[in-house]
């Protein structure tokens, strides 16, 4: 299995995957029935979850029925406990929508809920994220989930995500950080896949972002808060809803 998931990963295009993958894994769900973990995005419980990873699959990193993977029932939960996402009116734009949340999302009476990709078969608007096609200050929220990993010029998208978000908003945008290093690396020159995958951990990456993240963000314009969230939940729950423990939280306000 482990294999086989490093395998599809790694070679078949993200809208592919997106549009096939959830109908299988939704077959293969019953197999998986048990008490001890527990996806609280929709509630489901297993006995174990699906391994995922492009080179070192992760063991409990994605959830059948939902197709959500560690970073999405961290936000789930950070979402509920550290927000008003779910009881407050609200204007939002989704890049790069996940299954996980998109239908939720589009039922919730108090979102107007606004999706948008370059390619995503799920996306209501289709653009390139270095010009957003919307007016300033026109979101209350914005997320955009390993994402910024892909872009040409990350530093352009984080200024056009700052503009079209409303004074008072804030946004959630998680990538892949190597923690050990304190600065982002990457090469414009480097154009191998495979040379890319082995320094930005997938063969689609431009960059690996380190613990200046946040920092880059600031220049941007966001007020950035670095929550260690997923730490503070402590060794039970991290484990009942299989989550990373040191993944950080960056929570970015525009004042």
């Amino acid at each position: 299995m482990n294999t086989l998931i490093s395998i599809v990963t790694r070679f078949v295009p993200r809208h592919y995957l997106q549009q096939v993958a959830h109908l299988g894994l939704r077959l293969i769900s019953p197999f998986y029935f048990g008490n001890n973990i527990e996806d609280p995005i929709n509630g489901k419980t297993y006995r174990k979850i699906l391994p995922y990873g492009r080179i070192t699959p992760r063991e409990n990193a994605l959830a059948p029925n939902s197709l959500s993977l560690e970073r999405h029932r961290l936000i789930w939960l950070f979402l509920k406990e550290r927000t008003n996402f779910f009881n407050a009116p609200h204007k939002m734009l989704h890049m790069a929508p996940e299954y996980c949340f998109l239908r939720l999302f589009r039922k919730m009476n108090n979102l107007e809920y606004v999706t948008g990709d370059l390619v995503s078969p799920w996306a209501d608007h289709h653009f390139d994220v270095h010009e957003i096609p919307f007016e300033d200050n026109s979101f209350d929220v914005l997320m955009a989930n390993h994402l910024l990993e892909h872009v040409e010029d990350d530093a352009q998208v984080m200024r056009e995500f700052y503009r079209v978000m409303k004074p008072g908003g804030w946004g959630i945008f998680q990538v892949p950080i190597d923690y050990s290093n304190p600065k982002t690396e990457e090469d414009k020159s480097i154009t191998n896949p495979a040379e890319r995958e082995r320094l930005y951990w997938q063969r689609d990456h431009v960059r690996l972002f380190g613990r200046d993240y946040g920092d880059r963000l600031r220049k941007a314009g966001f007020v950035v808060t670095e929550s260690h969230f997923a730490s503070e939940l402590g060794v039970e729950l991290q484990k009942r809803y299989a989550i990373t423990p040191e993944e950080i939280i960056y929570f970015c306000e525009k004042k």
